[in-house]
């Protein structure tokens, strides 16, 4: 009797005991390189400008303590406009870079898109950041226009 007792007490602790694990919040990793803020309308008004195209723009930020290359990284939108960031871009431990719609002179924490069109829409879009072998590292929406700008 007590060595059925026993594996009875066993049994419904480990049943209860797993359920409880299986239950737990999966938590996501931040990622290395992470979106941190898309300025999708640039303010005032929208008139093609090479400066208020490039008051549109994306920040990303090296999460990790060592440096990444990001050569043939992309950012994309849902409408699949690409910047690709081509040869060696090193971005240091806890630096940013800002990627900018318009054209201009790249450097260690600006880079151009060179584009003469706006890329992110106003009323809601998605910024992709995908690794040079086109894994998703992270991802930034919004749906409504709101202040201009969303924090990821």
């Amino acid at each position: 009797m007590t060595r059925r007792l026993l594996g009875l007490i066993t049994a419904v602790a480990m049943t209860v005991g797993g359920s409880l694990a299986a239950a737990a919040p999966a938590h996501a990793a931040t990622p290395a390189i992470e979106i941190t803020k898309v300025y999708y309308d640039s303010p005032g008004t929208d008139n093609r400008s090479n400066s208020s195209l490039n008051a549109e723009y994306v920040k990303l930020t090296n999460r990790r303590s060592s440096t990444i290359n990001l050569k043939n990284w992309t950012l994309r939108d849902k409408a699949n406009h690409v910047y690709k960031f081509s040869g060696n871009f090193k971005l240091g431990k806890g630096k940013s870079v800002i990627i900018r719609t318009g054209k201009g002179k790249n450097t260690a924490s600006t880079r151009y898109w060179g584009s003469g069109n706006y890329i992110w829409n106003n009323t809601g879009d998605t910024a992709y950041l995908r690794n040079a072998s086109g894994k998703q590292i992270d991802k930034c929406s919004w749906s409504k226009k709101g202040k201009g700008y969303t924090n990821c």
